[in-house]
């Protein structure tokens, strides 16, 4: 399969994989060399990638409604491939502003710092805020007042629902549409080949990869063997991501260098640009009236009734109708199962042995839990080996996150 992968990414863009240690890495390389032209991509680092990094957040998954009959599952057709191809992205100068600069143009297209003041009786939020909580960092869909980064597209958008902001400063754009004809040839490609091959293997993989590389921090994450007391000193002065014994005097530690590097071809305001339009597109189906939303993912929303037909179809940012579950059970994000009158479909995230929709629906009884016995992997670097524990995982309704 390697070989075969190999071939197809010569034969059709004249690269070897070998030069590139991830398919992200290997994504930009033939973005670059085949498709990128004149397009006048920013460089950003430092203290504007500190700022943008702030507004840059995934796909919104909540529950709106925990049970229902008759829902209708859709996901959309290649959600980021479409939002690049069809939308502009940050390109050119970059400058830095104060104040409300959408008062003298409100046309302003750029990563705006904002205060949010979200409608009160909103029943479906959809401006999404990072949130460090005593339980770490979530992301979360508020209603109230905050302060946050964000795209101005969104900010415009989510104007038409009833928001309402004040810019404090930020930084401004040119447009550009860069990524329709790479887009534009990889969608061909996997339109135009069987699913089974590796040309549709590989158009899917690439349309996905692209995006998340112009976001990749440019703090590498360094990892060196010192003695017991030189770990400390790290420590004390970096952020760790972790250190492992290994029982001898040594320690591997893993951790951050602040500096950063600059060398990075990275962009994440176009990162940034994706995930907001995203979001965008998908706000229009959460905020549809005559409809009840049950649930959503980054790119599926499960619905009481049947979309219109001009939202249905094969092409890219397209709705395809998964699933018409007879009774469905939403208990939490990545938590949801349904049954049709043929099978059962059940996902729970994190769980190794899958359980059955009737074991999904008790949990709607409060208080309710189900425990199951399943085995966890870990590697032991102190000892060159790896364990296998016996853990218990524990599924209950957790209203957390709505709280």
């Amino acid at each position: 399969m390697i070989a075969k992968f190999s071939e197809q990414i010569f034969t059709l863009f004249r690269m070897d994989v070998l030069k590139y240690p991830t398919l992200p890495s290997l994504a930009f390389a033939i973005y670059r060399n085949n498709f990128m032209g004149d397009a006048k991509i920013p460089l950003i680092h430092g203290t504007i990638y500190d700022f943008m990094v702030q507004g840059y957040t995934g796909g919104s998954v909540d529950v709106y409604k925990q049970a229902g009959n008759n829902i209708y599952r859709y996901d959309v057709n290649s959600l980021y491939p479409f939002v690049m191809q069809n939308s502009p992205m940050p390109v050119g100068n970059i400058s830095y502003f104060e104040g409300d600069i959408t008062q003298s143009n409100p046309q302003a297209f750029g990563v705006f710092e904002v205060e949010v003041t979200a409608p009160q009786n909103l029943h479906i939020p959809i401006l999404q805020l990072r949130l460090r909580t005593n339980k770490g960092i979530h992301t979360v869909a508020p209603i109230g007042n905050w302060k946050g980064v964000y795209f101005s597209e969104e900010i415009k958008n989510a104007k038409l629902h009833g928001y309402s902001f004040k810019v404090l400063k930020g930084y401004t754009f040119d447009k550009g549409y860069i990524f329709k004809e790479y887009v534009d040839f990889l969608y061909s490609l996997k339109v135009n080949s069987d699913k089974t091959s590796s040309n549709y293997t590989i158009a899917k993989l690439l349309l996905n990869s692209l995006y998340g590389r112009m976001g990749m921090s440019p703090y590498k994450e360094q990892h060196v063997i010192v003695s017991n007391k030189e770990a400390l000193n790290i420590i004390s002065k970096f952020e760790v991501s972790n250190v492992i014994d290994f029982k001898n005097g040594k320690e591997l530690v893993s951790f951050f260098d602040p500096s950063g590097n600059d060398n990075l071809n990275i962009s994440v305001a176009i990162s940034l640009a994706v995930t907001a339009m995203a979001r965008v597109h998908m706000s229009q189906f959460k905020t549809m009236k005559d409809i009840t939303l049950y649930y959503s993912d980054t790119d599926s929303i499960d619905i009481d009734k049947p979309l219109p037909n001009k939202f249905i179809g094969e092409g890219l940012g397209l709705m395809k109708l998964e699933h018409i579950f007879d009774e469905a059970v939403f208990l939490a994000p990545k938590v949801y199962g349904g049954r049709t009158i043929t099978y059962d479909y059940v996902k729970v995230k994190g769980l190794k042995d899958p359980i059955t929709f009737d074991e999904l629906k008790t949990l709607l009884v409060k208080d309710s839990r189900i425990v199951i016995n399943q085995e966890k992997w870990y590697r032991d670097m102190s000892h060159g080996n790896i364990k296998i524990n016996q853990e218990i995982y524990t599924l209950m309704i957790n209203n957390w996150k709505k709280k």
